[in-house]
């Protein structure tokens, strides 16, 4: 068999640059995984601390007080005259049912004497809407967060923490 002539040897510069970027891929590779076992061992430990705290009631703002925990406050049904689309001959109606999330009880007290007021928010608001606005579970998302933004504003000081559907009828 006849051998193969040796390469010439390159010079310094052309041997670092060819081995240059392996070294580089694996470092790269090495400190990816090394971050992230790090991450997901300090999550572990971060968790494990955490439910260790609730176990033993250390959180003094987050302990599980009966009065403190979220009300669900119903609102009266609604039924509104949508703004017709470009090119219908009728406007749709939605009939709307509502409960306001609030942080406790505390809040409730607060927010009942002003519930006028919020049923005025949204109907100045949902009139104003077509109904394909209300399309999808995006349009659905919108209304949920341009709600809640209003419940907001009319109940200033006092916030809802959500506003959640239970009936939603477009007809």
């Amino acid at each position: 068999m006849a051998k193969k002539p040796k390469k010439a040897p390159a010079a310094e510069g052309e041997e670092g640059a060819a081995e240059a970027p392996k070294s580089k891929k694996k470092l790269i590779i090495i400190a990816a995984a090394v971050l992230l076992l790090g991450g997901g061992g300090g999550g572990f430990f971060f968790m494990k601390s955490r439910a260790a705290h609730a176990d033993h009631g250390e959180h003094g703002a987050e302990k599980l007080d009966p009065k403190a925990q979220a009300v669900f406050l119903d609102m009266r049904d609604m039924l509104v005259n949508l703004s017709p689309d470009p090119g219908a001959t009728k406007s749709n109606v939605l009939k709307l049912r509502v409960a306001l999330e609030l942080k406790d009880a505390k809040v409730e007290a607060t927010v009942k004497p002003l519930m006028p007021r919020v049923e005025d928010a949204f109907q100045t608001y949902l009139r104003e809407i077509r109904a394909s606005d209300l399309a999808g579970s995006a349009g659905l998302y919108r209304l949920r967060e341009e709600l809640l933004r209003r419940v907001n504003i009319a109940l200033h000081p006092a916030k809802a923490e959500a506003v959640l559907f239970k009936d939603v009828i477009v007809q």
